[in-house]
């Protein structure tokens, strides 16, 4: 389990900014596994299952280690629910509404994680909104700002930015037979869209009672894995299909399972605990500027104006929401000290 300095503010955004990073990579080996024949459902369950292997001996470890919190049958409901929400709705849903609909779907959709996320935090009190006060006004519009500025990435191409184009497929025109097909597939990226953004919020709320991080990461996973398998061994009834073949294949489930389920999930934790839902659910349209970024200098595609302008609105937005965030932080550093500082000022009793 990676262990990360608190002591600074910027350490949250430099570990999301990584997980980010790794998420892309984790999609590129993914689609290139997939694309030489192995089943998206298998690919789920083996590398969930590699990686909730790794985090049993930081578990056990942990556990003897240290006494941290009585685990309870309730505590262990709460767990499977952040599997169920987590990592099987997520990565099943979404890998068959992609299937059914387009990857260029799934980012859009994929863009409206952060303000689902900030409209579940105010409702369950997780975020405080005062429509008066400039940091509550920053962070609403900084939130959707940042969503429109994924929505151009995704969307708005725009002519190239060096002097030549690339072929572009904006405009898929559907066959009439396949509309019913894209409708399903929009209607699971929504479903696994709100999944994605209230178990952010279940987790967040789960670690203010229990804040054994460890324990946390490596029981949703494990349950999230049993889902998944479950899930996928009905789905993929093919038995040569759950054969791992030597190559891109054993790689991509590798590295998922090391940057996926441990890393990812161990960071995520982690900024949940300290920087709230809002905050590691923001950086979901910075990770669409991230993968654009990382195609062009490591890819060789063509930059686009939309992916700049779409970059510089994402960066504009997030910074807006990190502001109001550190003010909010201020002030009730603030209001601690002022509180604090009368009894400081009281001269002691005298004995009469």
């Amino acid at each position: 389990m990676m262990k990360l300095d608190s002591s600074t503010d910027t350490a949250p955004f430099v570990a999301m900014a990584l997980v980010e990073i790794g998420e892309v990579g984790m999609i590129t080996l993914g689609k290139a596994a997939m694309s030489s024949g192995m089943s998206n459902f298998v690919y789920v369950v083996y590398y969930n299952a590699l990686g909730t292997f790794i985090l049993l001996h930081y578990f056990v470890y942990n556990t003897y280690r240290s006494k941290g919190p009585v685990l309870t049958f309730s505590l262990l409901c709460r767990f499977f629910m952040l599997g169920v929400l987590g990592i099987c709705l997520v990565q099943i849903f979404a890998i068959t509404g992609i299937k059914y609909s387009s990857p260029t779907l799934a980012s859009a959709m994929g863009n409206l994680i952060p303000g689902i996320t900030f409209l579940l935090a105010v409702f369950f009190r997780m975020e405080k909104v005062a429509i008066r006060s400039r940091s509550s006004q920053a962070k609403i519009l900084g939130t959707v700002v940042s969503i429109a500025g994924a929505f151009i990435v995704s969307l708005y191409k725009g002519p190239p930015l060096l002097g030549f184009s690339s072929p572009s497929n904006s405009n898929i025109q559907l066959p009439v037979s396949e509309y019913s097909n894209w409708a399903l597939g929009g209607l699971l990226l929504t479903v696994t869209c709100f999944s994605s953004a209230t178990w952010k919020i279940f987790q967040a709320a789960v670690l203010k009672e229990y804040p054994d991080k460890i324990n946390l990461v490596f029981f949703s996973c494990f349950f999230g894995t049993i889902q998944c398998a479950v899930v996928s061994i009905i789905v993929e009834r093919n038995p040569s299909a759950w054969k791992l073949q030597p190559g891109i294949q054993r790689t991509a489930v590798i590295y998922a399972a090391i940057v996926g389920t441990v890393i990812r999930s161990s960071i995520i934790a982690w900024c949940l605990q300290k920087k709230g839902p809002v905050f590691v659910a923001l950086f979901k349209p910075l990770g669409t500027a991230i993968a654009v970024f990382m195609a062009v200098m490591f890819l060789g595609e063509t930059p686009h104006l939309g992916s700049l302008i779409g970059a510089v609105v994402i960066a504009f937005g997030f910074y807006a929401v990190i502001w109001a965030q550190g003010k909010e932080s201020n002030m009730t550093t603030g209001n601690v000290g002022s509180l604090e500082s009368p009894n400081q000022k009281i001269p002691p009793l005298k004995n009469t």
